[in-house]
């Protein structure tokens, strides 16, 4: 990766070398992306004919002020939101062409979610919270993997309590575990530390980094807070529904830097 601010490397005649074969491979893909709640004088653009591509194998983190389109944008690429127009794709799939059952079916196969509220079952177990996707589909866990997550995420001694007889982090890295067991493609985060204090927050983070750089897998979360942020290889920018910026390898000074020139 160029450094920031870098130019490109040129050819000996001083024209841009190719780097196109360097390019990722994109996991997911935004393509004209428009989003608009309401109609007529009431309506709202949420997301502004967006092209973004997220890299497989990299840790993306999705930044702006309230209302920038943020959450929007992750939960369209999801399928958790339906787009008004334009491609939202996972890997060669694209959305908007699957019915309700295919879209359940990729959400429940292929992806991974962690939210801020953690989203588990009261009444199950960390274990059964973890495996219940598994569960649900019909699919047997690959248990050696399933002791290898919990164990990883300091899980194995709780497996047996109920969300209510655990902490926050310890509530979101069971959150963690569930995404991480079946091996989805993608692992979407919406404010995933939003509820934790910096020490939990911390952990679920470098669970994440951990899952990118050791497991190769894709991970895409939406977040307001820039230490969070700079966990991640790169840091794509929202303002007004439109992408206006983004950082690679980015510290946590220059993520504060742009933010603070996004929120003027």
């Amino acid at each position: 990766m160029t450094e920031h601010g870098s130019t490109p490397p040129a050819e000996p005649d001083g024209t841009p070398a190719d780097t196109t074969t360097a390019t990722p491979e994109a996991a997911a893909r935004a393509i004209d992306l428009y989003k608009q709640y309401g109609e007529g004088e009431t309506s709202v653009t949420a997301l502004d004919h967006i092209n973004v591509s997220f890299a497989r194998n990299q840790f993306t983190a999705i930044m702006g002020p309230s209302g920038s389109g943020k959450s929007t944008l992750m939960h369209c690429m999801a399928g958790l939101d339906s787009a008004t127009s334009g491609s939202a794709l996972i890997g060669d799939t694209d959305l908007s062409t699957l019915r309700d059952k295919e879209m359940t079916a990729l959400r429940r196969d292929r992806l991974g979610f962690i939210f801020q509220s953690f989203n588990l079952v009261p009444t199950l177990t960390a274990a059964e919270n973890i495996t219940l996707p598994s569960d649900i589909a019909g699919r047997k866990v690959d248990q050696e993997w399933f002791e290898e997550i919990t164990t990883r995420l300091g899980l194995a001694e709780r497996l047996t309590h109920r969300p209510a007889e655990l902490s926050g982090g310890q509530q979101q890295r069971v959150a963690c575990a569930r995404a991480l067991v079946s091996r989805p493609e993608i692992i979407f985060g919406d404010e995933p530390t939003g509820n934790l204090d910096s020490n939990s927050a911390a952990e679920v983070l470098s669970i994440l980094r951990t899952a990118v750089d050791k497991d190769h897998q894709t991970v895409v979360i939406v977040t307001h807070d820039a230490r969070a942020a700079s966990y991640a290889d790169r840091v794509v920018f929202l303002a007004d529904g439109q992408l206006v910026n983004e950082l690679v390898d980015p510290t946590m000074d220059e993520i504060v830097a742009v933010m603070t020139g996004v929120e003027r």
